[in-house]
């Protein structure tokens, strides 16, 4: 299974150069501003990928998902496109489980306190996983911004080590883009765009 990762595309998905693959993941922020039109546009964009699964979360930037109900969400979403929030699902044997959760960070969408109200989001994060995604990183792994500062969620990183996914897929913070191994689990930074939100980062490919 060639599975390929990308997030942070703001709107800018159409400009992507996308490698082959059997599976794609987005790991949030599919919008700019989190208007309706622009997840139309990018669910329009996503249906029409030649992938045989696609996956996405939502992000900070995707107020629609926050705001919508369930019911408005399931209508929109295509068939052969799977959202996830705070769910999970198999695939030929891959278990995946996605959260668009982050600590806080300004007032952007899905924005949680560290600590309890937080830890009841990583809390529902199963054992036995092969993939997690999650919209922001956990401490310390892939998360220094510009200002040299770690900004991921602790109380992630230490349900990452207890659970032990064999993957972690996450964007949020552009200029952390990459891709590290870590007790056993690896970590992926799939930011497209740059701290400027220029389109530069290529997708991240994993062979599963």
């Amino acid at each position: 299974m060639k599975i390929i990762c990308i997030s942070d595309t703001h709107g800018f998905h159409r400009g992507l150069k996308l490698p082959k693959g059997d599976m794609i993941i987005h790991a949030g922020d599919v919008t700019k501003r989190g208007e309706k039109e622009e997840v139309i546009d990018f669910l329009s964009w996503y249906q029409h990928l030649d992938f045989k699964h696609k996956i996405f979360i939502a992000g900070n930037h995707d107020f629609f998902f926050e705001k919508a109900s369930p019911k408005e969400i399931n209508e929109l979403i295509p068939s052969g496109i799977t959202y996830l929030n705070d769910t999970g699902i198999t695939i030929e044997g891959i278990k995946i489980w996605g959260s668009p959760i982050q600590p806080w960070f300004y007032s952007w969408a899905f924005n949680r306190q560290r600590g309890k109200e937080i830890q009841k989001h990583w809390d529902k994060i199963p054992n036995g996983l092969d993939i997690l995604i999650t919209h922001g990183p956990a401490y310390g792994v892939l998360d220094l911004t510009q200002h040299n500062q770690s900004v991921g969620c602790q109380d992630l990183f230490n349900k990452i080590r207890e659970v032990k996914p064999k993957i972690h897929i996450t964007g949020h913070i552009h200029e952390a883009y990459g891709r590290l191994n870590m007790f056993g689990v690896d970590f992926v930074n799939a930011s497209v765009l740059s701290v400027k939100y220029e389109l530069t980062n290529p997708p991240i490919e994993i062979d599963f």
